[in-house]
């Protein structure tokens, strides 16, 4: 399957941790970008990648979601981000 990603952000995970087949790992990156999905049946989806490339591959979480599905969590986090500031 040929990729078009139309929009990508990366960042640097200064702190962070992923659960994959071998347990809890140490976060490094997120890549965020809207593309063609790989299981997701929509068209297109702002997928999150989350890795630790010194691990190899299996140091990964992968999420594929609609657009509603991300408005909504983008709301979720602003939210939990405004709460959590005044704690």
């Amino acid at each position: 399957m040929s990729m078009c990603t139309y929009s990508t952000e990366k960042i640097d995970v200064a702190a962070g941790s992923g659960k994959g087949p071998d347990g809890w790992f140490p976060l490094r990156t997120a890549t965020v970008y809207y593309d063609h999905p790989v299981h997701a049946p929509d068209e297109h989806t702002v997928n999150i990648d989350f890795l630790n490339p010194e691990r190899g591959p299996s140091a990964r979480v992968a999420v594929e979601l609609s657009l509603d599905t991300a408005k909504e969590l983008l709301a979720a986090l602003q939210t939990t981000i405004d709460r959590a500031a005044h704690h």
